[in-house]
């Protein structure tokens, strides 16, 4: 995690948004949701607006370890975790994420025991942020952004419902699309930009 942001003050009057993305798999030795994440962090969310950003491993146990203790420590207004869809041509929303169902191997080759999350946890947890709205809220951007309610069964969505669980739901999922559809970081970090100032003030206007 970057040590240049405070942990979260409740009494303060600034936001504080933790933003995830994935470290190296695979061909990708530098991976493009952290890049973009890195993007997103040179733009800022706005003046009012604290962002710690982390790169979480590829790696059941260490992943979900890292992100329970970020809440622990945090305890962020909203988490937003990023992670590439390499069949995608677009951005997309997770709604949900699974709490079984995790039996691809990480890049140890490992899956968690009995292919779960968190032991006695629901099956389903959604996010307090509605996807569908965002979408249509949105701004046109140079890439089209949809909903989704399947996050893939892997590290993304073993580590939103992580977050999802210890953020008392407060947590989202983004898919960004691969290098190969010509998309570039500096273009995903503003719409990652923008859908996050979405969320928030979804947030601050629907949730209190």
């Amino acid at each position: 995690m970057d040590s240049d942001t405070p942990k979260n003050d409740p009494d303060s009057s600034s936001q504080l948004v933790l933003v995830t993305g994935f470290g190296p798999f695979r061909r990708y030795l530098r991976n493009p949701s952290w890049v973009a994440v890195q993007e997103l962090k040179a733009l800022g969310l706005g003046e009012n607006v604290q962002m710690e950003v982390a790169e979480l491993p590829v790696h059941y146990q260490r992943a979900r370890e890292l992100v329970t203790r970020m809440w622990e420590t945090l305890r962020p207004q909203l988490a937003v975790h990023v992670g590439v869809a390499t069949a995608s041509k677009t951005v997309i929303l997770e709604q949900c994420a699974k709490n079984h169902g995790y039996v691809d191997g990480d890049i140890c080759g490992l899956t968690p025991e009995g292919g779960c999350c968190i032991k006695g946890g629901p099956e389903e947890i959604e996010s307090l942020i509605n996807m569908r709205a965002i979408c249509k809220k949105l701004p046109a951007t140079d890439v089209a952004v949809i909903h989704s309610r399947n996050a893939g069964r892997f590290l993304c969505d073993f580590a939103y419902y992580t977050s999802l669980y210890h953020g008392n739901r407060r947590a989202c999922f983004i898919h960004i699309p691969a290098p190969s559809t010509g998309w570039g970081a500096k273009t995903l970090g503003k719409i990652l930009q923008l859908i996050i100032r979405e969320m928030l003030e979804q947030l601050e206007t629907e949730v209190y």
